[in-house]
């Protein structure tokens, strides 16, 4: 009598090819009870002088000083002051995404060292405008630039007029520090809000979606969506009409969009220059929205995801959560 032979079963293909240290964890600063050493010793480590969010104040500093029109001249809508911010703004976008991309992707430097989908950037796929990924978020990213231009333009000639608080270091040193380590709370906590918002009935089929044909990602997937959703992207800025602020506040800020977008959808955790590790700029806990649709909504700095458990901590426990969760989902449907 011949045994019956099972057939083989099929390895589970790897989802990732690298990841950060898991399970993810979020910010100390909404655990319950509080733990106010651990949250200042997390705001310390997150501003350290090579993290992204460092060097993007320095570059918002750089960019206040020597890449600004003077804010008088921002009295009149003129063409020359606001053709100036619209180039800076270009060429920062083309550096860091275009940068990105050719470094990380055209040119693979470092290879596939902290990467973390190992599929390429899709071509020939209907769903991307010009039926290749990289030409499409490309495209969208420029049409995001010109809101980008549009809110700091409209800052400045606000300032210029008095329509908004402008103060100084000097008049205010407290509240301009204070400021700063506020701004990625707020740009987080609009980001959340808006992204929640675009995840709903036919703001999703018909706005949101854009972005999310990015299964994969890459720098200039960042600012790859649809128009409505870039406009409002930036809207955050508006939070200056209130806040009396500085415009190195506005620029960072607005940094927190027009280039943390593109360093956190390049794919990769960290760069390596030279053979050594350099700074971080991925996000896998953005990743994983990209990869599951209906989990991380919001940052790692917002509480909201754990409190609306939506929160994928990046472990295959996590994974099976997601996959049950949308089950239910679809059984009430």
């Amino acid at each position: 009598m011949s045994e019956t032979v099972e057939p083989a079963k099929r390895p589970a293909r790897k989802l990732w090819n690298y990841t950060p240290a898991l399970p993810l964890r979020l910010a100390p600063y909404w655990d319950w009870p509080m733990r106010p050493l651990a949250s200042v010793l997390y705001l310390l480590k997150s501003w350290n002088p090579i993290a992204m969010r460092f060097v993007m104040l320095l570059a918002a500093i750089a960019t206040w000083l020597w890449f600004t029109p003077d804010i008088e001249q921002a009295k009149t809508i003129a063409f020359g002051w606001i053709f100036e911010v619209w180039l800076r703004n270009f060429l920062i976008l083309t550096g860091v995404a275009g940068g990105l991309h050719l470094f990380l992707l055209r040119f693979s430097l470092q290879g596939d060292d902290y990467r973390y989908d190992m599929r390429p950037m899709a071509r020939g796929a209907k769903v991307f405008t010009f039926r290749n990924q990289v030409y499409d978020n490309m495209f969208w990213s420029f049409a995001a630039l010109q809101f980008w231009t549009f809110w700091e333009c409209l800052m400045w000639w606000s300032y210029a007029n008095g329509w908004a608080t402008m103060i100084t270091f000097e008049s205010h040193p407290v509240w301009f520090i204070l400021l700063i380590v506020l701004v990625p709370v707020w740009a987080g906590f609009h980001f959340y809000w808006l992204h929640r918002l675009l995840h709903v009935g036919k703001l999703y089929t018909i706005v949101h979606a854009w972005h999310h044909k990015n299964i994969n990602t890459g720098p200039w997937s960042g600012l790859a969506m649809h128009p409505v959703e870039s406009f409002f992207l930036m809207f955050d800025t508006m939070i200056f009409f209130v806040l009396p602020a500085h415009p190195v506040h506005v620029i960072f800020l607005l940094f927190h969009h027009g280039i943390g977008a593109p360093t956190s959808h390049a794919g990769f955790e960290r760069l390596k220059v030279g053979g050594r590790d350099s700074f971080e700029v991925g996000d896998f806990f953005h990743q994983l929205h990209h990869r599951f649709f209906d989990c991380n909504y919001g940052t790692w700095e917002t509480p909201w995801d754990r409190w609306f458990r939506t929160f994928h901590d990046g472990t295959p426990e996590g994974d099976a959560e997601i996959k049950q969760r949308r089950m239910r989902l679809w059984s009430k449907t």
